[in-house]
């Protein structure tokens, strides 16, 4: 079997079109196959693609050919070993494909525009309007316009499509006005139309477990706990790269808003909580006592887990400063033994990062 970790989730609803990139489409599966290895690591020569995958080796110089001249993998510096010829390490081309990813939030709306390799070309944050009634979804498909106008029109042809992540968590959506997840729902259609581009949906959580596993801290895992840390906490398991959400799940309520009541308690402004990209001042007392609470959750959660399945890694993923994550995540391991748990390292948003790679995974990557 090919030595392969990479399945990130469908989206659960893709449009029927036929709109999309020209250039660069859906692949074959062998070609995915190559196209998820590379994912994973950068500089892998034609010897070792066909070793992990278990494709011979005529098989991988066609398909490397054919993905390099239509622009999605590109060629390194020879390298001279020991013995036999150079060998050529190849990666994805960072400029092979675009994606954007669209975060719907109760606050805020998070747009970005990600390379092949998930690099952000291009962000920015919508606040979300007080009542549904003045939605600002004309802004919203003209920020989307920006995002592409980033991009040389020579690009033009290498956009996957668009995600878009839909919290779905009751919770979460009673943050927000009335109304707020039939405005989501609507909006899929609305964006499509408008752009005439692919849109991928799905659920915001799963999306950003989703890409912390194609780009971020969870590239090279196959079984974890995922923690999300917004307004709420919400939790995935992941096993054999696959995000499970049971029906039933629930969010947890000590998230960042139970910590912006307990500031607020203490006559504190909190608005830096909700602050994209924004270092968190001394909050003292109050911060320290909620991250003490945070972590207990968090091990619940995890406990939960470990009576059915061995659990030895956990990630931690947040809009929040890296440096909270890191906290979470020492305290997280200090106090359960034999828990590795680390950062998530997609750090501008989380959530629209993860939708950007629903394009990605739909079109070149094997499910």
């Amino acid at each position: 079997m090919p030595d392969m970790r990479f399945a990130p989730p469908n989206p659960i609803r893709i449009a029927d079109r036929s709109a999309g990139m020209n250039a660069v489409s859906v692949r074959s599966y062998n070609e995915r196959l190559v196209l998820s290895l590379l994912l994973q690591n950068t500089g892998l020569s034609r010897m070792e693609i066909g070793q992990r995958t278990g494709l011979s080796a005529q098989t991988v110089s066609v398909i490397v050919r054919s993905l390099a001249q239509e622009g999605l993998v590109e060629k390194g510096k020879a390298q001279k070993g020991r013995m036999g010829p150079p060998t050529i390490p190849l990666s994805l081309n960072p400029g092979g494909a675009y994606s954007v990813g669209i975060s719907l939030g109760h606050r805020h709306t998070d747009i970005v525009l990600l390379d092949f390799v998930g690099q952000v070309k291009f962000h920015t944050t919508l606040p979300i309007p007080p009542s549904v009634e003045y939605s600002n979804q004309s802004e919203l498909v003209e920020t989307v316009r920006q995002a592409l106008a980033a991009l040389p029109t020579k690009n033009n042809d290498r956009i996957a499509g668009i995600g878009l992540a839909i919290p779905e968590d009751a919770d979460e959506l009673a943050l927000g006005p009335a109304g707020l997840a039939e405005r989501n729902e609507a909006l899929s259609s609305e964006i499509e139309a408008a752009i005439g581009l692919e849109v991928y949906v799905h659920n915001d959580v799963t999306a950003a477990a989703a890409g912390e596993s194609m780009f971020g801290a969870a590239k090279s895992l196959d079984d974890y706990l995922f923690f999300y840390l917004g307004a709420r906490i919400h939790h995935r398991l992941v096993l054999k790269h696959q995000i499970f959400q049971s029906p039933t799940q629930t969010s947890n309520a000590m998230g960042l808003l139970e910590l912006e009541k307990r500031l607020s308690c203490d006559g504190q402004v909190t608005e830096t909580l909700w602050t994209r990209g924004a270092k968190w001042p001394d909050y003292g007392p109050a911060k320290k006592a909620w991250l003490s609470d945070c972590v207990e959750e968090l091990g619940k959660s995890l406990a939960s887990a470990s009576q059915f399945l061995p659990v030895n890694t956990v990630i931690v993923s947040s809009y929040a400063p890296k440096e909270v994550c890191d906290e979470i995540a020492g305290e997280l391991a200090r106090v359960h033994t034999g828990i590795e748990a680390r950062s998530g390292e997609l750090l501008i948003s989380p959530k629209a990062m993860g939708a950007a790679s629903l394009p990605f995974s739909s079109k070149f990557t094997v499910a």
